[in-house]
C-alpha cells in the first residue's frame, strides 16, 4: 500500500522551499567546517605566540633585581675651557 505522502503531489512552491532548505543545510555544514578550521588556526597561533612570549620573558632580567639595583649617578657635563 502506498502512504498518503507518496500520493500527494507537491506544488512548485513546496519544491522550491524544500530545495532552499536543502541548500541552506549544506551551506550551514560547510560554514561549520570552516569555523572549526579557523578555530584550530587561531589556537595554533596563540600557542606559538605564548611560546615566544615565555621565551622572551625567560631571557629578560629579573625585574626585582633591576628595582633593587643602585641607580647610577649622572656625570656632570664638561664645560669647554674659556680663553
Amino acid at each position: 500500500m502506498a502512504s498518503k505522502d507518496q500520493d500527494r503531489v507537491q506544488t512548485p512552491e513546496q519544491i522550491a522551499k524544500a530545495n532552499r532548505q536543502r541548500v541552506a543545510a549544506a551551506d550551514g555544514a560547510l560554514a561549520m567546517v570552516e569555523v572549526a578550521k579557523n578555530d584550530i588556526a587561531i589556537r595554533k597561533n596563540m600557542a606559538r605566540l605564548r611560546e615566544l612570549r615565555l621565551a622572551k620573558e625567560a631571557e629578560a632580567p629579573d625585574p626585582e633585581a633591576i628595582a633593587n639595583a643602585k641607580p647610577k649617578k649622572a656625570k656632570a657635563a664638561k664645560r669647554p675651557k674659556s680663553l
